[in-house]
């Protein structure tokens, strides 16, 4: 076996260029194949990272999937919001531990504004139970205090001190600006590959502040109040958007979601995050599922691709595997040769696409992390990614038997004999 593994290395070697182009589309299959494995991964694992801690989520009647994509993810809007009266009597239930106000609605330069009480910075969590840490400054104190998450001060180049003025709902242009309320930059969070990065935190009352002078979307004409003298004014919101709940017994947790989905006060809705994440997941599962067949297909062609150029040589091999024969190689030894040979380059290109991948992961990842929030590790290789290499191998290998099937039905007259 050991002479045979070493003639198929330096039969392979005489054909380096036809069989590297077969190679490299292995390698490249194999890095694809395996990113989507890797970025589904990750995906769901940042998904579920971003928010920890939190025994419910509560918001006004809704899919409990709209419910974590516009009150964790900042994605889409709310349908209805909370009377403050609603969240303060579920605040105040004997089995709730802490509780955080979100007030969203309001952006800067197409980044969300959430509203939020000093709580936020106490009792958030993500990851593994991990705090929200600052970079640099402090949690807001005053009123018109703003503190940035980091992919928010990184690409707009905000520091501490620097004024920012919000504008009145979601987008990046054509909004409203509340510009004669500026905020002033107060602290920056650490990265977190969460949607807190992507989030620009201020006090719950300032939310009530820069509308006292707006009425129905609009400011109202001829009519301002400024900046210092709102606070003369009762900040107290009459709604916010959610909320996120901490029981101090993880036991009583479907007992206040039935006390909160029940409340007779106004039609409410109370989630468990993991729950709702889950269902999250299945509604983009299909999108996942589709990647990684479409990423399948390539592995396979490129498999494919090795296949019939390790078959189409075999008619210029004939007299070389002729050769071999007439000094005593067995038709098995010959069948031995051609398989190894398909398997040697399936598994160099596996070996050549994991590490393609880890370069690009180490390369592009922080970029992902920068513009699109996501969160790729950097490794070798993971149990996951280890099965599908084990396939796509074992199916290299099934596939390398055609041509040393083909091969071993070639007679050592039909290598020998002059062809007509």
């Amino acid at each position: 076996m050991k002479h045979l593994i070493l003639l198929a290395a330096k039969s392979a070697w005489n054909r380096r260029l036809t069989l590297g182009l077969a190679l490299a589309a292995v390698a490249l299959s194999i890095t694809l194949l395996l990113g989507v494995e890797r970025i589904r991964h990750d995906a769901r694992e940042g998904f579920a990272m971003s928010v920890s801690g939190a025994d419910l989520v509560i918001g006004a009647r809704t899919s409990p999937v709209q419910l974590m994509l516009y009150a964790v993810f900042r994605i889409g809007e709310a349908t209805n919001n909370i009377r403050w009266q609603s969240y303060r009597a579920i605040a105040e239930n004997p089995a709730v531990a802490w509780a955080i106000p979100l007030s969203l609605g309001d952006s800067h330069r197409g980044f969300p504004v959430l509203g939020a009480t000093s709580a936020y910075f106490e009792h958030f969590h993500y990851g593994e139970a991990q705090a929200l840490a600052f970079s640099s400054g402090k949690r807001f104190d005053g009123v018109f205090d703003a503190v940035l998450g980091a992919e928010v001060a990184q690409r707009l180049g905000y520091r501490l001190g620097d004024k920012i003025v919000l504008s009145h709902g979601m987008g990046d242009e054509g909004l409203a600006e509340h510009g004669d309320k500026p905020f002033t930059v107060v602290g920056v969070l650490a990265r977190t590959g969460t949607p807190v990065d992507r989030t620009i935190h201020v006090n719950l009352e300032a939310i009530t502040a820069i509308h006292l002078d707006w009425q129905g979307g609009a400011p109202l004409p001829g009519f301002s109040i400024p900046g210092q003298y709102v606070q003369k004014f009762d900040l107290t919101p009459k709604e916010i958007t959610a909320a996120l709940i901490g029981l101090k017994s993880r036991a009583a947790v479907f007992k206040i979601q039935r006390h909160v989905n029940e409340y007779a006060g106004e039609p409410l809705l109370a989630v468990l995050p993991g729950v709702a994440l889950d269902e999250l997941w299945q509604v983009v599962g299909v999108a996942e599922r589709t990647l990684l067949a479409v990423s399948s297909m390539v592995v396979a062609v490129g498999l494919a691709g090795l296949i019939a150029v390790i078959l189409a040589s075999l008619n210029e091999r004939r007299r070389e595997l002729a050769i071999l024969r007439s000094v005593g190689a067995r038709p098995e030894d010959v069948f031995l040769l051609l398989t190894i040979e398909g398997l040697f380059v399936t598994v160099l290109g596996s070996l050549l696409g994991v590490a393609l991948l880890s370069i690009l992961t180490a390369v592009v990842g922080p970029l992902l992390q920068a513009h699109y929030g996501l969160v790729i590790h950097t490794r070798f290789v993971s149990l996951a990614e280890l099965k599908l290499l084990g396939i796509v191998v074992i199916v290299g290998l099934l596939a390398s038997l055609a041509p040393g099937y083909r091969a071993y039905r070639l007679s050592l007259a039909d290598g020998l004999s002059p062809r007509i």
